[in-house]
């Protein structure tokens, strides 16, 4: 059977792991790596890497191993190109909106878009609609960390005199969380005007932040993170049902994972887009569809 070729557009903390993971995967190729100016990776030089994914041949699927708010050109850029695409856009708010857009373009190319293909949003949504399956009525608390928020630390570097940042979420409890955000700041920059940037902005304004300044942020780097999902629910008319799901991870190297085996989900669904919560389980999985049911059922 021919393995699918699966190309890698960004190489930062995600394109990384990513690459490891399409490396790992049985039935996967690595078409190559997607970064500007095109500059080799020693670590990888037995692996293309292009300015462009036209560089690359035939691609499958495109992994876009790219900041949220990059994620919609690109995306729109392959799938006009007929190739597939999994992004790890995680704007919980925004993820409908990005859905429809790209599902209007995926069907015109006859491509498929895997959209929020991480931990949260990806395989915690997943979770997330079992646990009310499984108890209908009741209120589910997502709870994130202690870890490194990729997302909010990428916010953070992107505010105008921040040198370096790290954004650290500590869970308190029924949903609600702190943000410890250690910044090294640009120099001349007021510490009470960047302070108040991060505080207002959209990412950190509805919880609870705490700005501390440092000289030395690689210091401080783990790429831990965590998350526990309960819910407390009714089955039927059953009170009382409880169900935990408590998970320790390296953050980067997670995401890539789940990303790699939306890649080969992408394939066997009809052109559009999808959220991971409309995907079949067992298309995420490698092998035989009668010997996973054998396996795992």
């Amino acid at each position: 059977m021919r393995k699918i070729r699966v190309a890698i557009s960004g190489y930062g903390n995600i394109g990384k792991f990513a690459a490891e993971a399409v490396l790992a995967s049985p039935d996967m190729e690595l078409a190559g790596i997607i970064r500007r100016g095109g500059e080799s990776l020693p670590e990888l030089y037995y692996t293309k890497v292009a300015s462009d994914i036209t560089e690359l041949g035939k691609v499958d699927v495109a992994l876009l191993c790219s900041p949220t708010k990059n994620v919609k050109e690109l995306a729109l850029k392959y799938l006009s190109m007929g190739v597939s695409t999994v992004d790890s856009f995680d704007k919980h708010a925004s993820i409908y909106d990005l859905k429809t857009e790209l599902d209007a373009a995926a069907k015109k190319n006859n491509a498929v878009s895997v959209i929020s293909a991480g931990w949260d949003p990806g395989s915690d949504s997943v979770v997330r609609a079992l646990f009310e399956a499984m108890a209908p009525r009741g209120v589910t608390h997502t709870n994130f960390g202690p870890g490194m928020s990729m997302g909010h630390t990428v916010v953070v570097k992107a505010i105008d005199g921040v040198a370096d940042a790290l954004s650290v979420t500590i869970p308190k409890g029924e949903g609600l969380h702190r943000r410890m955000v250690y910044v090294c700041p640009e120099a001349g920059y007021d510490r009470a005007e960047l302070t108040k940037k991060i505080k207002e902005d959209p990412g950190f304004i509805n919880d609870e932040t705490h700005v501390v300044f440092t000289d030395d942020v690689a210091a401080l780097a783990d790429r831990g993170h965590g998350v526990k999902l309960i819910r407390k629910g009714v089955s039927g008319k059953t009170d009382n049902q409880l169900f935990e799901l408590d998970m320790k991870m390296h953050n980067p190297a997670l995401t890539s994972q789940i990303m790699a085996s939306c890649a080969r989900a992408a394939l066997k669904q009809r052109p559009g887009a999808y959220t991971m919560i409309e995907i079949p389980v067992i298309d995420l999985l490698p092998g035989d569809k009668e010997d996973i049911i054998r396996k795992l059922v």
